[in-house]
C-alpha cells in the first residue's frame, strides 16, 4: 500500500472512531429511538458539517478525494475535536505539512550532559520515537531495566509495554500506557513513511495484547507534562511532577525532568 493510500485509510478510520463517540443528543439532533450502533450516522455527520452524505462516505472509505481546509474545519467542529485531534485530522488529510523525518546526528555533548547536571532528579532526553538519547543515574533507579541488557538503545514505549516490571513500577499503568500510545499515534501521524515509527508500532503489536486492542481505537494525544506515581523497593510509592522542554533547534528531541512532590510518599 502506498504512503498516500495508507494515510487515506487512516483518515477514514479516524473519522469513524470520532463519529462513533458522539451521540445525536450531544450533537443537538432529535432522538430517533433505538439505534443499531452508537454515535452519529454518516448522513447525520454530513448534515452537521454541511456536505453531501455521499461525498463524506467516500472520504471515510478512503477514496481518492481531497478535502479542503473549510471542509476539514467543518468536520472538526461537528465532531467536537480537541485542538490536537484537529491537527491530527489535517495531517491525515494531507492539508498540514507532515513533519520531516528528523536527522539522526548524534546528540550534542552539551545537551547530553544536561541530565547529569540535574542529578539527583530523574532526567533524560528522548527523540520523537521515545528513544532515550541521554539519561542520568536517578532515571535508571526509578525506571529499572529501562537500559536493556541486549545493547539496544533504551526506549520508553518499549519499556512500558514490553518490560513486565513496568507494570509494578507505574502505579497507574493502564492510563499511563494508554496516554503514551495515543501520543505515539499522534507523532506517527505527523511522520507518514518514517520507518522508525513503523518498526516501533510493529514491535508493540507483536509483543503487547493491549496495543493490539487499543491501537484500532485511534486515540490521539499531545505531549505534555504531568504527574506520575512510581513504586520502588524500600521507598514505596512516590509521586513525581514532570515537565518537558524541546531542545533548541531540534523540536523532536525533548528534555524531561522529574521532581518529587512535597509529602508524596505513600
Amino acid at each position: 500500500m502506498s504512503e498516500t493510500a495508507e494515510r487515506r485509510r487512516e483518515l477514514g478510520a479516524f473519522l469513524r472512531s470520532r463519529r462513533a463517540r458522539i451521540t445525536p443528543v450531544q450533537a443537538g439532533l432529535p432522538s430517533t429511538g433505538r439505534r443499531r450502533t452508537p454515535g452519529l450516522r454518516r448522513e447525520e455527520l454530513a448534515l452537521l458539517a454541511g456536505m453531501s452524505a455521499t461525498w463524506y462516505t467516500y472520504l471515510e472509505q478512503g477514496r481518492e478525494i481531497r478535502a479542503s481546509d473549510q471542509v476539514l474545519d467543518a468536520l472538526a467542529t461537528a465532531l467536537r475535536l480537541a485542538p490536537h485531534e484537529r491537527e491530527h485530522l489535517f495531517q491525515l488529510a494531507g492539508r498540514a505539512p507532515a513533519a520531516d523525518i528528523p536527522d539522526v546526528e548524534p546528540l550534542a555533548p552539551e545537551v547530553a550532559a544536561v541530565p547529569l547536571l540535574l542529578q539527583p532528579h530523574p532526567a533524560y532526553v528522548i527523540d520523537g520515537t521515545y528513544d532515550v538519547l541521554s539519561l542520568n543515574g536517578a532515571t535508571e533507579e526509578v525506571f529499572p531495566r529501562l537500559v536493556a541488557e541486549d545493547g539496544r538503545r533504551p526506549n520508553f514505549v518499549r519499556w512500558v509495554f514490553l518490560e513486565p516490571l513496568a507494570r509494578e513500577v507505574l502505579v497507574d499503568w493502564e492510563p499511563e500506557a494508554r496516554g503514551l500510545l495515543a501520543r505515539v499515534r499522534t507523532l506517527a501521524g505527523g511522520h507518514p513513511g518514517d520507518p522508525r515509527y513503523a518498526r516501533l508500532v510493529d514491535e508493540l503489536h507483536e509483543g503487547s495484547p493491549e496495543v493490539r486492542d487499543w491501537w484500532p481505537r485511534f486515540e490521539v494525544e499531545a505531549r505534555r507534562g504531568g504527574r506520575k506515581r512510581l513504586r520502588s523497593p524500600g521507598r514505596g510509592v512516590v509521586t513525581y511532577d514532570y515537565t518537558a522542554f524541546h531542545v533548541a533547534g531540534q523540536p523532536e528531541r525533548t528534555l524531561v525532568i522529574y521532581a518529587e512532590t512535597s509529602g508524596s510518599r505513600e
